[in-house]
């Protein structure tokens, strides 16, 4: 998807600005709702994918403004809205609606210690040797499509080398709007700095990005 989100080499947007010891949660409402967006994905309805897209649809004006936590409100409630978990009527007036059914959440203690330890592990076995192996020249593919990726902009259409095979994961592009996981596999593939950004960049430095295959061609 092509969006403000997508900021990696845009012009004019200032240094990435390093914040020494900086806390996990710089307010307590922020850790609320990273526990309310974990506990609300237990029960199925979306996935990682799916809830990145989410964020992506913040309007660019707002998207702009936003803290990093506050956009993730945002598509949280416009979640819990599209998979009818609540009515916008339910949120402007904080009250649920009349007859509304009271329901067990399934994130149990053992279920969050599990999914704290683990995570969701998105590795597949894929029965499909790599296309590509270490030290291959490939070529990212110019792909503009309209629903989430995770082929950033300034990397499309880009000579670079594979500098390692990872294996075979979820498909993030299909499993964002719910067309199923299609595994593929995962590269991580070497740009030089000048080829991404040009002559302007130092010769000496490299970009290294995790590519899926699709994004992928031989060079």
């Amino acid at each position: 998807m092509n969006g403000v989100h997508d900021m990696g080499g845009m012009q004019d947007m200032g240094s990435v600005e390093a914040e020494p010891n900086e806390p996990v949660f710089h307010h307590p409402w922020e850790g609320r709702v990273f526990a309310l967006r974990r506990a609300m994905g237990a029960w199925g309805k979306w996935n990682i994918d799916a809830s990145r897209y989410a964020v992506e649809l913040v309007p660019p004006v707002d998207y702009l403004r936003m803290s990093y936590y506050e956009r993730q409100f945002v598509a949280f409630l416009e979640m819990l809205i599209d998979h009818k978990f609540v009515a916008h009527e339910e949120l402007e007036t904080s009250t649920p609606a009349a007859g509304s059914p009271v329901v067990t959440p399934p994130l149990t203690v053992e279920r969050a210690q599990k999914l704290i330890a683990k995570g969701v592990p998105v590795r597949r076995d894929l029965p499909i040797a790599p296309r590509f192996q270490p030290g291959q020249k490939i070529r990212t593919r110019n792909l503009n499509p309209t629903t989430h990726t995770r082929l950033p902009r300034y990397a499309r259409d880009k000579s670079g080398t594979i500098a390692r095979v990872h294996g075979a994961f979820v498909f993030p592009d299909t499993n964002a709007v719910f067309q199923g996981e299609h595994p593929q596999h995962l590269y991580s593939v070497c740009f030089s700095a000048r080829e991404l950004w040009g002559e302007q960049a130092s010769p000496n430095d490299s970009v290294y990005l995790d590519l899926w295959d699709a994004y992928l061609e031989p060079a």
